[in-house]
């Protein structure tokens, strides 16, 4: 296959298959939004002529014709389109002829693909932290269900404070709002509009308006300078990837209550059959699957944000191919974190505590017994404090 760009001799197939990577693959999520950033820019280039109305309803009907097969699975970006804005690009010049060849003018498939994801991520920000509410959510339901229910406290592995199922639930959901409300917070660097940057020095002599493009696509404004543009590569999608490591420890320590609390020894909680699989030599034995891979992935997660900061640190300026391997850690991340969130609401109304079954160290409440001393003889708390500590020697 000829691609748009080149010049003479076929591209050595193996250069090809290296260079391009997994990008036919990750950018079929990026369709829709190319799309969108590519309309944009084409009544721009209309607004300030440098493209006919007729060109640009041509152009316009092409692309969404093209998206809308696309959501149909009836074509697919192959390997020797090489990326996703090349693949559209090509088929809307078999379908419209040169007039295709129009919609690039001020634009490189730089700023061109970092549109696209910029939307694309904007999207699902808002969708990861609904979906870390909706965890929360279930927590707040499951400490309802179990409004009476005493739980031990810990600290340093042994009981140390009463506590409930209301406040270990409420602990939990009240963190992961406060991931969700953090997840929210990386539209900032998502807001600014890098299309009109082109290759990373603008478009010089060419009258182009950024703003225009930057409001029809939703941005706050034009990211400026244009030599910003390439140097914020890899920053929004670290700091989601930190975010979204920073929520899956969270759910990861409620993992690992879940799983100690459902041991043999504690015995504080089941999980309902159908949320735990069997053992393939063990007849008795019903395994918590869910809950220990959710408690793993944590680690994965942490593992995208490495990579992603790994392939910037100490890249010069401007664009570099490096920053194409940004995408799958990135595409790995969301997904992990989106399949973790998803399973979490089912599998949380799984739990069922057994409050007949919790038993609270009689000593627990010693911290408390200190404090009514306080409060009744007005004696300084580090008296208090050895007065209890002498009296459960006893």
């Amino acid at each position: 296959m000829t691609r748009l760009w080149d010049k003479g001799a076929p591209l050595d197939e193996r250069v090809l298959a290296y260079t391009a990577g997994d990008d036919p693959v990750l950018d079929q999520r990026l369709v829709r939004y190319d799309v969108r950033a590519s309309i944009a820019h084409a009544q721009m280039l209309c607004e300030r002529e440098l493209l006919s109305r007729a060109d640009l309803e041509a152009i316009r009907a092409g692309l969404l014709a093209l998206a809308d097969e696309h959501a149909r699975g009836l074509w697919r970006i192959e390997l020797g389109d090489e990326d996703g804005q090349t693949a559209l690009e090509r088929r809307l010049t078999e379908r419209i002829g040169s007039t295709a060849g129009r919609i690039h003018l001020g634009r490189s498939r730089n700023d061109q693909v970092l549109t696209a994801l910029r939307l694309y991520l904007r999207d699902t920000v808002v969708e990861l932290a609904g979906a870390a509410d909706a965890v929360a959510a279930a927590l707040d339901a499951l400490a309802a269900r179990n409004c009476a229910t005493e739980l031990p406290g810990y600290t340093h592995m042994q009981q140390a404070m009463p506590s409930s199922v209301p406040l270990w639930a409420g602990g939990f959901a009240a963190e992961i709002r406060d991931d969700a409300q953090s997840l929210r917070a990386v539209e900032r660097r998502l807001a600014k509009s890098p299309l009109g940057s082109a290759a990373g020095y603008g478009t010089p002599g060419l009258p182009i308006d950024r703003e225009s493009t930057s409001r029809e696509l939703g941005f706050a404004e034009p990211h400026e300078p244009v030599t910003a543009v390439q140097l914020s590569r890899g920053k929004a999608e670290a700091h989601l990837l930190f975010e979204l490591t920073i929520l899956m420890q969270d759910i990861g320590r409620l993992a690992a209550d879940v799983l100690l609390y459902s041991t043999r020894e504690f015995r504080f909680l089941e999980l309902h059959e159908t949320f735990t699989t069997g053992s393939s030599i063990m007849p008795q034995k019903r395994n918590p699957d869910v809950f220990e891979l959710v408690r793993a992935h944590a680690a994965a997660e942490q593992a995208c944000l490495a990579e992603v900061l790994g392939v910037v640190a100490k890249l010069p300026s401007g664009y570099h191919r490096d920053l194409q391997l940004i995408k799958a850690p990135l595409f790995r991340g969301i997904d992990l974190a989106a399949r973790t969130l998803e399973i979490m609401p089912p599998a949380i109304g799984a739990i069922e505590f057994h409050a007949d079954r919790i038993e609270l160290d009689p000593a627990i409440h010693a911290a408390e017994e200190a404090y009514a001393l306080v409060v009744a003889e007005g004696i300084p708390f580090r008296e208090a404090y050895r007065r209890v500590a002498t009296k459960l020697k006893r």
